[in-house]
């Protein structure tokens, strides 16, 4: 039997969506640590644990050649005093990082309520780090990586095929190959900012901003 009823209206459903769960982490601004990168540490520890999909995914936004925003989903490696990510130099954000090393990260937690913003320098880090990475990936990963430059219009489905197939194959023989441009790229932090939901509408927000060789810290209204 149908309804005359009209539908909700996609304003009122977004409306309606699930909150965060109500049993949220806090985060205590006089408690934070003197450097924000090891607060980042804790709360993907605590991602992890409280088991978030891929808590290491993180939206790399880029400045592209016509001076636009770029921005997609990439796995956040490792963080020491940068955050690492890889890919090919020749990808388009590769390009785009090549011409203007200006970037922001951020993660979003939906199970923690909790997000984290990073601004600065995207630079390539030793090549070792870039060997390391690549060869440490799936064969089949870095199959797909060599056999069609990134972003390329597939034409040809068959032709994309055999390419793939034959890096299967130059992977198989060559354990040890990296392609020139795959590259580590490490993130210098100019900024960082953390949001925590809380159980009602409340939010609780804190930016580190580089000082020096250190940090300053302030509570932002939200």
């Amino acid at each position: 039997m149908s309804s005359d009823a009209p539908a909700p209206a996609l304003r009122d459903r977004l409306r309606g969506a699930k909150p965060p769960h109500p049993d949220l982490p806090a985060l205590v601004a006089d408690e934070s640590p003197d450097d924000p990168r090891s607060l980042v540490v804790d709360w993907l520890i605590d991602a992890v644990d409280a088991g978030v999909a891929q808590p290491q995914a993180m939206v790399l936004s880029t400045v592209d050649t016509g001076g636009g925003a770029a921005a997609r989903v990439v796995l956040l490696k490792d963080v020491d005093d940068a955050f690492w990510f890889a890919s090919s130099s020749l990808s388009p954000k590769g390009r785009q990082i090549g011409a203007d090393p200006r970037v922001a990260l951020t993660f979003f937690w939906s199970e923690r309520g909790r997000q984290i913003r990073v601004v600065g320098r995207a630079v390539a880090g030793p090549r070792a780090a870039s060997e390391a990475d690549f060869t440490s990936r799936h064969p089949d990963s870095r199959a797909g990586a060599i056999a069609v430059p990134q972003s390329t219009v597939v034409d040809d489905p068959e032709e994309a095929r055999r390419s793939l197939a034959a890096a299967r194959e130059r992977i198989a023989a060559d354990d040890d190959f990296v392609p020139d441009d795959w590259t580590a790229y490490r993130v210098e932090p100019s900024s960082i900012e953390f949001w925590q939901a809380t159980s009602g509408r409340d939010q609780v927000r804190l930016r580190y901003d580089r000082d020096g060789d250190g940090w300053t810290r302030a509570s932002l209204w939200p």
